[in-house]
């Protein structure tokens, strides 16, 4: 609970569920710390993709048969130790878990996360506060309409600087299609160095996953919407590719993505 760090576990019932029979949790452990580990990683076993982090870890849901799950959502993976940042333990241990997962549960055709983007806020604050053209101006104008915003070029950040947007159903339905697009630029175009400038994306990349869906509001907490308006993008880790990405990413700076994905940046 202390060394969780992408979805705050809340309670002890929060824990418990997390380690229920439709769930699974891996760690590396060390001979020299052996009561700590060293990365963990937290697994959904579900049917189907979940569409939010409220649905996932909803303690009142029923528990599923894991034998029945065709998808292995991994909707944490957390280091442990600051002393072995940079050292790249998450290919090892996501490499042998997607083995295990394959191993005992045959009917999982699907091995992806539910990620957090915890740095797409500041840069789209960023970008508004210096008046950027992010929207072309017809997407511009029909969001400006639909909200009711007079002025077309401050539209979207008048619009996400209410503190109530994400429950007004104009507003979330409005914002949706061009928050999707200039998230998919976040992800696919925008670098610090050579390298993504979001921290997951890069990991995951790294590690030779595919950016594989942008999912609207999938987290509205507290946390989801300081970090990313509540915006969340699964990675894909198909082990019959993943080599090749990790290759194709280091070598090149190639992003494996979806056909979905790369459609918002076109």
């Amino acid at each position: 609970m202390a060394y969780e760090a992408v979805q705050p576990i809340v309670s002890w019932s929060d824990l418990r569920n997390r380690l229920d029979t439709d769930r699974r949790c891996y760690a590396f452990f060390h001979p020299r710390l052996p009561e700590e580990p060293l990365i963990f990683v937290e697994i959904a076993l579900v049917k189907g993709m979940p569409d939010s982090m409220r649905t996932l870890l909803d303690e009142t849901a029923p528990v599923q048969d894991p034998l029945k799950a065709d998808t292995a959502v991994f909707y944490s993976i957390s280091n442990t130790q600051r002393g072995l940042r940079g050292i790249s333990l998450g290919n090892l241990l996501l490499k042998r878990v997607i083995d295990d997962l394959h191993r005992n549960f045959p009917k999982l055709k699907l091995f992806t996360t539910l990620s957090p983007i915890p740095e797409f806020r500041k840069w789209l604050d960023g970008e508004l506060a210096e008046k950027r053209e992010l929207l072309r101006e017809a997407e511009a104008a029909k969001l400006a309409v639909a909200i009711g915003h007079a002025e077309v070029g401050t539209a979207l950040a008048a619009t996400l600087a209410r503190s109530d947007w994400s429950k007004d159903s104009r507003c979330v339905e409005a914002l949706r299609v061009p928050m999707e697009k200039l998230c998919a630029r976040y992800l696919l175009l925008e670098k610090s160095g050579t390298q993504p400038r979001d921290p997951v994306a890069q990991f995951h990349l790294t590690n030779g996953a595919r950016v594989n869906r942008i999912v609207w509001l999938a987290d509205t907490s507290e946390r989801g919407l300081l970090q990313s308006y509540g915006m969340m993008v699964s990675y894909r880790y198909n082990p019959a590719a993943v080599d090749q990405n990790h290759d194709r990413f280091l070598n090149g700076g190639d992003i494996a993505v979806a056909t979905r994905v790369q459609r918002l940046i076109d």
